[in-house]
């Protein structure tokens, strides 16, 4: 088969992403260090990462809507063009050495909105410049980028704030939102429009679409559960650490093995063919259980650190394995608002963990929460295998439901 690169539209697709995904790795660093410098609250920060998500939330499902009806590629320009304009602003606003918070918070706001529409997108835009026999290389390609990204951004952070400052690092992100938003002007997509109908007709075809597959809602239940539980460990886990667990430098260095554990298991994922995709990328997202049980129990920190490695190659296998196997299945005049459903109950359990970890430690000690956030994630992942379309959901092209092409 063909490689996915070689198809022009992939390829300035693929350079785009690559731009924008280095873009956005610097700029939680950035963004924490330059609110923090300018009003010395833990709170401030808070707030505008508030305003980033919760437009997002909100407007995720309407996001998934719009990428359907119209061309994703038109969608997608549109947005890196918002956040190219958000990201300049804030940009400015810190090199001009006196920030306003509420001005920062309000283009953040404005930004996550953007991302709302943005994100139900990329599936539309892969399968729309990639054939089906390629998706599976071309998901983990983006996978690749994803996992390198976040190991090289943090340290690329690092090198722009204490060589010019935080506000460069918004600078670099707005300019490559302007230059993915370029390549993508320069390419076409295939698009399979809707008929034009009412906004809930629209909502309520896309869930059906998610209700009537019991591989995708329970799938997604697990991966829910997943994320839940990466919110318990990054809320709970950077104190138990200084406290017991040898200070900053081995919290960081699990961070650091996670993401080369990430990178080689989106690796991987290109390379296999498992015969049951979704039953095996949900066992290998169960192994997350291993390092929150690991660190409930006050293991030897060197295990720990294997088992988070091991865990985060898990999900870098998920990823792209998942991603493939719902644009193989899902209608294409679908596959956004489909998409906009996962993002929302992904992203949606994230907040409860970040709240309830701090408030269980507080009362019972950090190893409550861990060791239930370990157990719900072992549950829900492995629970999947009891769930008859999770066994019989077959590699694409070689299983029963197969995407149609254009709407009923």
């Amino acid at each position: 088969m063909p490689h996915p690169l070689r198809t022009r539209a992939f390829r300035l697709l693929f350079i785009g992403r690559t731009l924008s995904l280095l873009g956005d790795s610097v700029i939680p660093t950035a963004l924490s260090l330059a609110v923090y410098l300018a009003t010395g609250s833990t709170g401030a920060l808070a707030l505008v990462l508030g305003c980033a998500m919760i437009p997002k939330l909100l407007l995720l499902p309407l996001g998934g809507v719009v990428g359907d009806r119209f061309n994703a590629r038109t969608v997608a320009l549109t947005t890196d063009l918002v956040r190219c304009v958000t990201q300049l602003f804030v940009g400015a606003e810190l090199l001009g050495g006196s920030p306003a918070l509420w001005q920062i918070a309000l283009a953040e706001a404005i930004g996550g909105a953007a991302g709302a529409f943005a994100m139900p997108t990329v599936s539309p835009l892969i399968r729309g410049t990639v054939a089906e026999s390629g998706l599976l290389r071309a998901n983990s390609l983006m996978a690749v980028v994803n996992s390198a990204t976040r190991l090289g951004g943090p340290a690329l952070a690092g090198a722009l704030i204490l060589t010019a400052g935080p506000g460069w690092a918004f600078v670099l992100d707005g300019a490559s939102f302007a230059v993915s938003a370029a390549l993508l002007s320069a390419m076409k997509v295939r698009h399979v429009p809707i008929p034009r109908r009412s906004l809930l007709t629209d909502l309520k075809e896309g869930w059906s679409e998610v209700r009537g597959r019991d591989w995708y809602w329970t799938s997604l239940i697990a991966h829910a559960a997943w994320n839940g539980a990466a919110a318990v460990l990054m809320t709970v886990g950077p104190a138990l650490f200084v406290r017991e667990l040898g200070g900053k430098g081995v919290w960081v260095a699990l961070l650091q093995t996670g993401a080369v554990g990430l990178l080689l298991g989106s690796l991987l994922a290109g390379r296999a063919h498992p015969c049951r995709p979704v039953l095996i990328a949900n066992l290998g997202l169960a192994t997350y259980a291993l390092p929150l049980g690991l660190l409930a129990v006050h293991a030897p920190v060197v295990v720990t650190i294997a088992a988070y490695g091991i865990a985060q190659a898990g999900l870098g296998f998920l990823n792209p394995v998942w991603e493939t196997s719902v644009q193989s299945a899902v209608p294409a005049h679908a596959l956004a608002r489909v998409t906009s459903y996962d993002w929302l109950l992904s992203l949606g359990a994230m907040p409860l963990g970040y709240a309830l970890a701090p408030l269980a430690a507080s009362a019972w000690g950090a190893e409550v929460p861990l060791a239930v956030a370990a157990v719900t994630v072992a549950a829900a992942c492995l629970a999947t295998a009891a769930v008859p379309g999770v066994r019989r959901f077959g590699a694409p092209g070689k299983q029963g439901e197969r995407a149609a092409e254009v709407p009923a």
